[in-house]
């Protein structure tokens, strides 16, 4: 089988790619995305795009009453979110502990508990139909809890990590950030460890039963 076939091309949403089950994007590794814009923020570049299309995933799905849409983009979200999750404590967290000492081992550790309340919600959400009565509320309790971790990470965590950083390093961790959610898990595993090495070796064991599943899930 020709690779072509294997890395077929998902379909356009939002202006770029969909990384879609067993399909590599490659549009943030692209001269574009890093190498012809100023690199000294890239890592927050990065961090702050997935949050952005969370929030508009999260938007979908309140914003219509058809199932089907809601189906769609409840399982866009649950990809997303737990990509997003499980590269940020093996790429960011480790890098506030090795960059900011005492005060970044204090920061992982608070994301990485709010991170095990929302990697919690996530799992019951993520297997819930969308007539479900409670569907909706779910979501919504799960967004609040995320907002909040989302507006101190890009406010206090994200800055004093980056004046700690200088461009070619900010644009390593970024790229490193990006690759990593390559091979992670694409639903929430709440039991899982939450540090490397051994997320990383869960991780491993639980991306390909994930992504094989994922071929039978809709997207949109």
């Amino acid at each position: 089988m020709q690779a072509s076939v294997l890395l077929r091309t998902a379909p356009r949403y939002s202006g770029r790619l969909i990384q879609r089950p067993f399909i590599l994007n490659q549009a943030r590794f692209n001269g574009t995305t890093f190498a012809n814009r100023p690199m000294m923020s890239a890592l927050t570049d990065a961090i702050k795009r997935d949050h952005s299309e969370l929030n508009e995933y999260y938007e979908k799905i309140v914003g219509t009453d058809d199932l089907d849409t809601q189906t769609r983009y409840q399982n866009l979200f649950t990809w997303e979110l737990a990509r997003h999750s499980i590269g940020e404590e093996l790429v960011v967290y480790p890098a506030f502990e090795k960059h900011l000492g005492a005060k970044g081992k204090e920061m992982a550790d608070k994301d990485r508990e709010e991170h095990q309340k929302v990697k919690n919600m996530l799992y019951k959400f993520q297997s819930m139909k969308a007539q479900d009565p409670e569907f909706l509320k779910t979501l919504q309790d799960l967004f609040k809890d995320l907002k909040e971790h989302i507006k101190d990470e890009e406010n206090n965590d994200l800055p004093a990590l980056e004046r700690q950083l200088d461009s070619d390093s900010s644009d390593g961790y970024a790229r490193s950030f990006e690759r990593t959610k390559l091979f992670v898990p694409t639903r929430s595993h709440p039991s899982a460890p939450d540090k490397p090495p051994f997320e990383t070796v869960a991780g491993l064991m639980a991306a390909p039963l994930d992504k094989l599943m994922d071929v039978f899930r809709k997207f949109p």
